[in-house]
């Protein structure tokens, strides 16, 4: 059963080890997901924020891209595939909390 503990005036849930365990396959089909959406969500942003450019951003190894154009894509790009991870990850856990009744965290 998931336990509740007071942390800096937060409520914190806390799983057993077996929850833990038991997530692990949810954790890795849900990177799997997140980061193909990721991508997907980056391109449609990339191809809005650079318009006139290719459809796919720039890599660190392509000559004829400025730094500051490569550096754009990969701020836009790490960005976004942040927010997306910490989506997935907490939608994944809040799932597995009401199939389960365990948080599968800490």
């Amino acid at each position: 059963m998931t336990e509740y503990e007071m942390s800096g005036g937060r409520v914190q849930k806390s799983g057993g080890k077996a929850a833990k365990i038991l997530y692990q396959p949810f954790g890795i089909v849900g990177s799997i997901v997140g980061g193909i959406v990721a991508g997907q969500v980056f391109k449609q942003v990339y191809k809005r924020v650079a318009p006139g450019h290719p459809d796919d951003a720039p890599t660190p190894l392509q000559s004829e891209y400025r730094l500051r154009e490569i550096l754009l894509a990969s701020l836009i790009q790490g960005a976004i595939f942040s927010v997306t991870k910490a989506l997935v990850q907490r939608g994944g856990a809040r799932a597995f909390e009401k199939l389960t009744g365990d948080w599968p965290g800490d």
